[in-house]
């Protein structure tokens, strides 16, 4: 016997489609689609390891609420004139409205978790018919191709996910014997996020220590590590010679761009080298100073500079305790908090994160 589906479409009911109509000027505003008549926005879902009677109790539980809701089993009805589409997340990113509902069924069955399976359904109504050009530019505009894609309209057989194996990992080969020329066409042909320097540094580092040619994993690897992502290049780029274009004498910029540097110099006299200037110095010297200064003895000393964290001691039942106050900011604001579960939850879930990650207690944020 094969796998049972159960499919359900979930609807808004007017005036509680706030999505469809948002959705509906977008279209008419942004693509200039002028004979759009109508829009509508049903969730789609894709059931499969639950018995009848436990998705009847999950029906108007948990995929909708029957004041506001319309629920469509099975087939969803269309008119003549109606262009549906189909959009769900590419294998492997996460889809929060599919888990969650998985989630909800176990609560309410106290078995193994279902699989589910969602998509978005976008169903137009125009004036005239939809031309295939036309057509393609509203799946171009609201398909992201960095997480998501277009959605098959047929049930499929099984919700088991499906992955190819995948080809064997190349090796690049002659990349250590790679003239200049040669590296940066393989930089372009690559997509690589590294600059030309990074990539002869990591061809200095095959031919010498590794004495092979890299894998390709190796090079991406690499690439994604070093990234503006991950190790704040741009943050860390030495910034030299530095212009500030302001004709006023007494500019607040130029006055703080020297006191900086007045400050770099008490912080290493001894150093015959003096420090590269960086974004990331201007931005942490002030705290420097002020712990050398003595007025940041409570800060906790360690290895982990991703936030700063300073010692208190906090009376918990009449006992007194070292407890750590951190402080968290996070660099990242676009694109990458658009698509976190692609990367990482960056920019405001950044900065919960971190302290969550060591521990702590978050107890307020803020978005800048």
């Amino acid at each position: 016997m094969g796998e049972t589906i159960i499919r359900i479409y979930v609807e808004k009911k007017k005036p509680f489609d706030i999505e469809a109509k948002g959705l509906f000027n977008d279209l008419k505003e942004n693509l200039g689609l002028q004979n759009l008549i109508s829009l509508r926005f049903l969730n789609r879902y894709d059931i499969s390891g639950i018995t009848k009677q436990e998705y009847n109790a999950a029906r108007s539980t948990i995929f909708s609420e029957p004041p506001v809701d319309i629920i469509y089993e099975e087939t969803l009805p269309l008119d003549q004139n109606e262009t549906l589409i189909a959009i769900e997340y590419l294998p492997g990113q996460y889809d929060q409205r599919a888990d969650s509902a998985a989630q909800c069924i176990q609560i309410i069955t106290q078995k193994l978790r279902p699989q589910i399976s969602a998509a978005r359904i976008i169903i137009l109504k125009s004036n005239s018919p939809i031309s295939s050009q036309t057509l393609s530019r509203i799946k171009n505009y609201l398909i992201n191709p960095v997480d998501s894609r277009e959605a098959s309209i047929n049930k499929p057989s099984s919700l088991q996910a499906q992955f190819q194996i995948p080809p064997h990992v190349t090796q690049v080969k002659d990349f250590i014997r790679f003239s200049s020329l040669q590296l940066e066409q393989f930089r372009k042909d690559s997509a690589l996020a590294m600059s030309l320097l990074d990539l002869t540094f990591c061809q200095d580092y095959f031919k010498n220590e590794e004495k092979r040619d890299p894998f390709i994993t190796e090079i991406k690897m690499l690439d994604t590590y070093w990234s503006d992502h991950c190790r704040h290049t741009t943050f860390r780029t030495k910034l030299d010679p530095i212009r500030i274009e302001d004709s006023s004498y007494n500019s607040p910029i130029i006055t703080a761009f020297e006191t900086y540097k007045e400050t770099l110099k008490t912080l290493s006299p001894q150093s015959s080298d003096p420090l590269d200037i960086c974004l990331m110095d201007i931005a942490t010297i002030s705290m420097k100073e002020m712990r050398k200064k003595g007025l940041l003895d409570d800060m906790e000393i360690s290895g982990e500079v991703n936030a700063c964290s300073i010692i208190r001691e906090v009376t918990i039942n009449d006992k007194n305790e070292e407890w750590l106050i951190m402080f968290k900011n996070e660099t990242h604001n676009h694109p990458t908090e658009i698509e976190p579960f692609g990367g990482a939850a960056t920019c405001l879930g950044g900065a919960i994160r971190d302290p969550l990650s060591g521990r702590a207690f978050v107890y307020q944020a803020m978005r800048e």
